[in-house]
């Protein structure tokens, strides 16, 4: 009857339209009186005592430094760049709009920050080569997925948290996967453009030029993954190296970073912090509730009671992923259900950081999927396009996600195969 309570009014406030992070602590107060086992104040105590955790600063500072490239000009300098290396094809500036993606993402760590950074220049460039401007925003909104899996992310670093994976091993586990999902859009992109009739870029790639100038921005991934594997720094004191440097290129070297800027993008990252760590506080304190009613021991319990076959229980939980991802954004989804899920995947045997890639994955399609969709959203912003017309373009990019989660799932080798040649 707790899980019914819990979960109930959980979907209640959400169906009333009660922010994530107040709705995760209502419903554990609601469910803390219906037991009365309890004492209220376990959810403050364990909001506070979740937030006093060193991995968790990695997120504000990782906020930081890609605020600080995005208003530093790097954002516009892998623009240049990608646009250098695949413009000359055929759909040429969707391809530009994936790679820039793809570059950004191994910066950002956020989805929605790659969609902004990218979507502000790509978007309106599409738009005046006579793309369609809904495809020019679904495309975009699906790439910015890539933010959440290219390392260093967000996600992963709540993940390792929650779970007490190395994050450093989840970061590795992200490299090869973000590539073939990046391909993917690339594919759907150019099969788009040859129906449609998409130009190419006109202007002949200058790839050493814009390799030259982008060179600063493209340290910042070695940096923070060698750093991490070569024992200099932990993911956290890696977030603070890449904000630092962020800060320093910007404006003694780009010299595009002044007190305004600066200023700006502290703004920025520091409510996107409040927000998030609000969030992240009382879904901990949800967690710890459902640790202390034993809930992930009994819905581990009743599902292996379906089935032992670790394909069956894998399809099922993705699918439970891919709707919890329409509703609930990535970092909730991930504090909430990592402990239920993961007890059953370590009873079926399955590697923790595999599963971890997978679920975020399974969550990141949840940014383009109707009704959150936060990459949706800020797509229609950047665009003006309505969320309708996003919608209906984004499916052929959705079904490219959902065949790269299948590979990612049954095919370990994609994602561990580098964590495996580092252990």
């Amino acid at each position: 009857m707790e899980i019914l309570v819990l979960f109930g009014s959980l979907v209640l406030l959400l169906a009333l339209s009660i922010p994530i992070g107040i709705s995760l602590g209502l419903a554990t107060v609601i469910a803390l009186i219906y037991t009365g086992t309890i004492p209220l104040i376990m959810v403050a105590q364990n909001a506070f005592a979740a937030l006093d955790s060193f991995p968790l600063l990695a997120i504000p500072f990782f906020m930081l430094a890609g605020a600080l490239m995005g208003y530093g000009g790097i954002s516009k300098r892998l623009v240049n760049l990608a646009d250098a290396m695949v413009g000359a094809v055929l759909g040429g500036l969707a391809m530009v709009t994936v790679m820039a993606c793809m570059f950004f993402a191994a910066i950002s760590g956020s989805g929605p920050a790659t969609v902004s950074a990218i979507g502000s220049f790509m978007i309106p460039s599409m738009k005046e080569k006579h793309y369609d401007s809904d495809f020019a925003a679904a495309l975009t909104a699906t790439a910015g997925s890539i933010g959440v899996i290219i390392p260093p992310s967000i996600p992963f670093v709540i993940y390792g948290v929650v779970s007490g994976v190395s994050v450093g091993e989840m970061f590795i586990s992200g490299i090869i996967p973000g590539i073939i999902i990046g391909l993917s859009l690339m594919a759907v992109s150019y099969r788009t453009a040859r129906k449609k009739g998409y130009p190419r870029t006109s202007n002949p790639p200058q790839i050493w030029p814009t390799l030259k100038e982008a060179f600063w921005a493209l340290l910042v991934p070695i940096i923070i993954l060698g750093g991490i594997y070569g024992g200099i720094f932990t993911p956290t004191e890696a977030a603070v190296v890449a904000s630092v440097y962020a800060l320093l290129i910007g404006k003694f070297i780009y010299k595009e970073l002044d007190f305004k800027t600066i200023y700006a993008a502290f703004k920025d990252a520091a409510l996107v912090n409040g927000a998030t760590t609000f969030m992240v506080g009382l879904s901990m304190s949800f967690a710890a509730f459902l640790a202390m009613e034993q809930i992930p021991i009994k819905i581990c319990t009743w599902m292996l009671s379906i089935s032992s076959s670790q394909i069956t229980i894998f399809l099922i939980v993705n699918l439970l992923l891919l709707i919890v991802g329409c509703f609930v954004d990535n970092i909730s989804s991930m504090i909430i259900l990592t402990p239920i899920l993961l007890s059953i995947m370590l009873k079926l045997g399955v590697d923790p950081v595999h599963f971890g890639l997978v679920m975020t994955v399974a969550l990141a399609t949840g940014f383009v999927t109707p009704p959150y969709g936060a990459n949706l959203f800020v797509a229609s912003a950047v665009s003006g396009v309505s969320m309708l017309k996003i919608s209906r373009a984004v499916v052929p990019f959705i079904l490219a996600m959902l065949f790269c989660l299948l590979l990612f799932t049954y095919i370990p080798a994609l994602s561990m195969g580098l964590v495996w040649l580092l252990r």
